[in-house]
């Protein structure tokens, strides 16, 4: 089995109210909009939704997976999507908690963990046996770090513009 695993896990603190900032992560179109490397993300009648996301891996190259989650928590306190039951290769857990600070102030807290699982790794990708699982791994979690990072920063304005 040829397995790729990432996470990544971020704190911040916006100068918004908890409210707001709960409205904000609840609206996938700021995911779209604001996550770079999202190619897509639909819900279909199920409720399960569905994300495409492209990745650009060293020695690898460019690849686009298709993850399907569903909506584990939706609280208060947290917004968690997990893998659909009975998926075997593609792996997404995205969780997003929020810690309201006072009447304005918010604390989020991210944190998003990928696994690939394939039976070789040509499965994934035709260039994939040049590296190993470790290499892609690290670049994969490198990527998704630049991601997270960059979706932080522009949801921040975003959340502390209104």
């Amino acid at each position: 089995m040829f397995t790729i695993r990432a996470a990544y896990t971020d704190k911040i603190e916006v100068s918004s109210n908890l409210e707001r900032v709960r409205e904000f992560f609840s609206d996938i179109r700021n995911f779209i909009d604001l996550m770079p490397n999202i190619e897509s993300i639909h819900t279909d009648r199920k409720g399960t939704t569905h994300w495409k996301i492209k990745a650009e891996i060293p020695l690898i190259g460019a690849f686009t997976e298709k993850f399907s989650v569903d909506i584990a928590e939706d609280s208060d306190e947290r917004l968690e999507w997990l893998p659909v039951s009975g998926e075997t290769k593609n792996f997404l857990r995205y969780a997003v908690d929020y810690f309201e600070v006072s009447a304005n102030k918010t604390i989020i807290q991210f944190s998003q963990a990928v696994e690939l699982r394939r039976k070789s790794a040509r499965e994934l990708h035709l260039l994939a046996p040049l590296a190993s699982e470790m290499q892609i791994s690290n670049e994969m979690a490198k990527r998704i770090a630049e991601m997270i990072k960059q979706f932080v920063s522009r949801a921040r304005m975003r959340l502390e513009q209104s």
